[in-house]
C-alpha cells in the first residue's frame, strides 16, 4: 500500500506533462497557419499591384495628350492674325471714381475682345490735392502708353458703349469720335469731341497734345477741337447707328459726384485761342506708382 501511494503522484505528473506538451503543439500549429495565411495575402497583393502597374503602363501608350491650358489658348488667340496688327491704348483720366472703374475695366475688356481688338487700359490717377486736370492726365497717358500701341482712345470712365456696331478700330484716315453728338446721352453740339475719341499717336503728336491749362471740369475738349482743325485733320463719326441716345450707358451720378465747374484765370480765353503752346511735349508730372492686372 505504501508503494502504490508513492506511484500515484509520479503517474499524475507524467500525464500532466503530456497534456502540457500537447497544448503547446496546438498553439504552434495555429501560429504556423497564421504565418502561411499572411504570406499568401502579401504575395497576392504584390501580384495584383504588378498587374495594375503593367496595365497602366500599357494605357499610357494609347492615351491622348492633355488639352492646352486656358492661358495658352488666350495667348494663341491674341497672336491670331485676324486680330490685326494694331493695338489700342485706352487712356482713362481718373480721380476718386473707383465704383465706376470696377464696372468700366471688365466691361471694356469683354467688349473689345469680342471685336478682336488688341488693347490695354491705362488708368491715369491724379493723386495730388489740386483741381482735376483731365487734359493733362491724357497727355501723361500718351507719354506712358508705350511703344507696343499705335493709337489712343481718350475715354471717360463713366461712359460705356452698348452697341457692338460701334467702331474701335484703327483710325487711319483721321480722328474718330465714337461718342458723337448724335449718340451721346448728354452733349449734342456739333463741335463736341469729348467722351470717347480715337486717334493715332501720329495725329495726337500733330495736335501737340492737349492743353494743360484747364483745371476743373470742361472746356478742354472744345479747345482740342480747335487743335484738330489747326492740324488740318478731318474728324470722322459713326454712321448707320440706329440706337440714338441709348447707344451708351452713362453711369455718372450727378447727385453723388458734383462737377467742379469753377473757372480760374483766363480759361475762357484759352478755350477760344488758337495757340497750342501748352501741350503734351513737356507735361509736369511725377509717377507715384504703377500697377498692372489681367482680366
Amino acid at each position: 500500500m505504501m508503494y502504490s501511494s508513492r506511484r500515484k503522484p509520479v503517474l499524475y505528473f507524467k500525464e500532466e506533462k503530456r497534456f502540457l506538451s500537447g497544448k503547446c503543439t496546438v498553439y504552434k500549429l495555429f501560429g504556423l497557419c497564421m504565418v502561411l495565411v499572411l504570406v499568401s495575402l502579401l504575395w497576392l497583393q504584390l501580384s495584383c499591384s504588378d498587374e495594375m502597374s503593367a496595365s497602366m503602363g500599357d494605357d499610357r501608350h494609347f492615351r491622348a495628350p492633355p488639352p492646352p491650358c486656358p492661358a495658352d489658348s488666350r495667348v494663341s488667340a491674341a497672336d491670331d492674325p485676324s486680330w490685326g496688327p494694331h493695338k489700342l491704348a485706352i487712356i482713362v483720366p481718373f480721380r476718386e471714381r473707383f465704383e465706376e472703374l470696377l464696372e468700366f475695366v471688365p466691361f471694356m475688356h469683354t467688349f473689345l475682345n469680342k471685336k478682336k481688338i488688341r488693347h490695354k487700359i491705362i488708368v491715369i490717377n491724379q493723386v495730388d490735392h489740386y483741381r482735376f486736370n483731365r487734359a493733362s492726365l491724357i497727355n501723361v497717358g500718351y507719354m506712358e502708353s508705350g511703344n507696343d500701341t499705335d493709337y489712343l482712345a481718350m475715354h471717360d470712365v463713366d461712359l460705356l458703349p452698348l452697341n457692338e456696331a460701334l467702331d474701335y478700330g484703327f483710325p487711319e484716315d483721321g480722328p474718330f469720335h465714337v461718342a458723337s453728338p448724335e449718340l451721346h446721352p448728354l452733349y449734342h453740339y456739333k463741335t463736341y469731341v469729348g467722351g470717347i475719341l480715337l486717334l493715332t499717336k501720329k495725329h495726337y503728336y500733330m495736335c501737340n497734345g492737349m492743353s494743360n491749362r484747364f483745371w476743373g471740369w470742361g472746356r478742354e475738349d472744345d479747345e482740342f477741337y480747335r487743335r484738330l482743325k489747326k492740324a488740318e485733320l478731318q474728324l470722322f463719326r459713326p454712321s448707320g447707328i440706329t440706337t440714338g441716345y441709348k447707344t451708351f450707358l452713362h453711369i455718372h451720378d450727378p447727385a453723388w459726384r458734383k462737377r467742379d465747374q469753377k473757372r480760374v484765370a483766363a480759361q475762357k480765353q484759352v478755350q477760344s485761342s488758337s495757340s497750342s503752346s501748352s501741350s503734351s511735349s513737356s507735361p509736369l508730372y511725377l509717377q507715384v506708382e504703377e500697377r498692372s492686372g489681367s482680366f
